[in-house]
């Protein structure tokens, strides 16, 4: 009698596994929610208006990948993959305009930006997290060579691309 011994080839890849997708999404997300908390305090680097929507976005990303992760049925997995491809939109949307209008100007008040932190009042229950301390044009840093705003849109990007690759599995299941 001989036993079978599974073929490594035939385990699910990361993209053929909700949780593993999910489990990314949140770590990715609350990575750059931390990575952005940590360069304004450790490091100094003040955030603008933009900064902290699409920190905001980040954090509400994670959630979203919390609730897929607990909701296990297919309902939640969609719904986690919908929110996530909205709400990336809405980072890359944020990381573009900042990128190309915001940073060229000297004051960001008042914009869309600064009335959507004002109306959700992150800005004034967490203000060490979600506070604006810098005009958009002084929140304009690179790492790398590359500026903060589009690694942004390039992480907002892959998170969406995370949810298409999840939204395809949900429904080949």
């Amino acid at each position: 009698m001989s036993r079978q011994h599974p073929n490594p080839f035939d385990t699910p890849g990361l993209f053929e596994r909700p949780a593993l997708l999910l489990g990314t999404g949140l770590a990715l997300s609350a990575s750059a929610f931390a990575a952005a908390v940590i360069a304004q305090h450790v490091f100094g680097l003040m955030p603008c208006p933009w900064c902290i929507l699409q920190r905001v976005i980040f954090l509400a990303i994670a959630l979203v990948c919390v609730l897929g992760l607990l909701w296990r049925a297919a309902a939640g997995r969609v719904l986690a993959a919908v929110l996530t491809l909205l709400l990336g939109a809405g980072g890359v949307a944020a990381a573009l305009w900042q990128h190309f209008v915001a940073s060229h100007s000297n004051s960001c008040n008042l914009t869309l930006a600064d009335k959507i932190v004002m109306s959700i009042k992150l800005d004034t229950t967490f203000p060490a997290l979600f506070e604006p301390k810098a005009s958009c044009a002084d929140a304009a840093v690179t790492i790398l060579g590359i500026s903060m705003d589009i690694w942004s849109l390039m992480l907002h990007l892959l998170l969406m691309l995370g949810a298409i690759a999840l939204l395809r599995l949900t429904r080949q299941r």
